[in-house]
């Protein structure tokens, strides 16, 4: 896949088969529009076209509201797209400046005269322009005078099991990370770098990795205890060019714990991992943490020893979910 940090470095081509959207998660809804997007590529010889924003437009438009956490981060969501086998993906700056323009113009000097396209496959209800005004109905009605055709994949068929980014969020918001992962088609992970933390793991035989994510529009699943899994990944530069997947190294198997320690009184959140059989130094390393399973929620216990007692039963609960 090559990826294009801005619009203006893409080189228009001949037979562009074209998608656009935010396609945070790429769900098994957005997998159906990527599948339909190859196999229409593959029939006029042509090339897939990816067109996404960062920021998310809604940090753009509304940035006085904080409350927007998305399900991939941008190079989460690059990595997923590689996978799919995308032929390019655009990854376009958005601005008040480009949220502006009319549907005439969004559809001719973007879709048209910068990416050259000559298919447009998009979901039911797609919206974009000025005010999100432009519709189906635009894309339709310039189809002729620009040259290019125009497919709508009918709610049903993205919709089939009532798929969509808002429920996967809500889904992980409340811990329910089965149906999360069921319509996401991949467990849900976080990428984050193991950070020194207090150590109190040590001392109560369950030692942790402590996860920084950097990002703080990511969203991270409910406090609680979760049956994990990660691997050790190398990151791939996210600049204009040829992009490859992340490297990954060995999986490894481990009880996750996010919240605010209040058996230890603590107040920010923490996100921690005790990995199963593991005498390995983590710091500094980045890792991708992938929940299976949700345990149970974050609870504070009259002491030390109550929580002990406690994470050995979470221990032997995880591992048998794990087998």
């Amino acid at each position: 896949m090559k990826i294009y940090r801005n619009i203006e470095d893409f080189i228009p081509l001949d037979n562009a088969v074209v998608t656009i959207g935010t396609f945070d998660g790429v769900h098994i809804g957005h997998q159906k529009i990527i599948s339909s997007l190859r196999e229409y590529a593959q029939k006029i010889n042509g090339e897939t076209v990816l067109l996404t924003f960062f920021p998310h437009p809604r940090m753009i438009l509304h940035p006085d509201d904080d409350s927007l956490r998305l399900i991939n981060t941008i190079e989460e969501k690059a990595d997923r797209l590689a996978e799919s086998g995308i032929d390019h993906l655009i990854i376009t700056p958005f601005t008040r400046d480009f949220s502006n323009q009319s549907a005439e113009e969004y559809i001719r000097e973007i879709l048209v005269s910068k990416i050259g396209t000559k298919r447009i496959i998009i979901g039911y209800d797609h919206h974009f322009g000025k005010d999100r005004k432009g519709s189906l109905v635009d894309l339709l009605k310039y189809a002729e005078q620009y040259h290019y055709s125009v497919q709508e994949i009918p709610e049903q068929d993205i919709n089939d099991v009532a798929v969509s980014s808002t429920k996967i969020r809500e889904a992980l918001i409340v811990g329910e990370i089965a149906i999360a992962n069921k319509y996401l088609g991949y467990p849900f992970h976080i990428t984050g770098k193991v950070v020194k933390g207090q150590q109190l793991g040590r001392t109560i035989g369950y030692p942790t990795a402590n996860i920084e994510v950097p990002e703080s529009y990511k969203l991270i699943p409910a406090y609680g205890i979760y049956a994990v899994q990660a691997t050790l990944i190398e990151q791939t530069e996210m600049t204009t060019g040829e992009y490859t997947p992340v490297k990954k190294g060995p999986t490894l198997k481990g009880m996750g714990y996010i919240g605010t320690r209040p058996t230890v009184r603590g107040v920010n959140r923490s996100i921690e991992i005790n990995f199963f059989d593991l005498n390995e130094d983590l710091y500094g390393k980045t890792l991708q943490i992938q929940f299976l399973h949700f345990v149970r929620h974050d609870h504070k216990f009259d002491n030390i020893e109550a929580m002990t007692a406690q994470l050995v039963e979470d221990e032997k609960k995880i591992k048998t979910l794990l087998d």
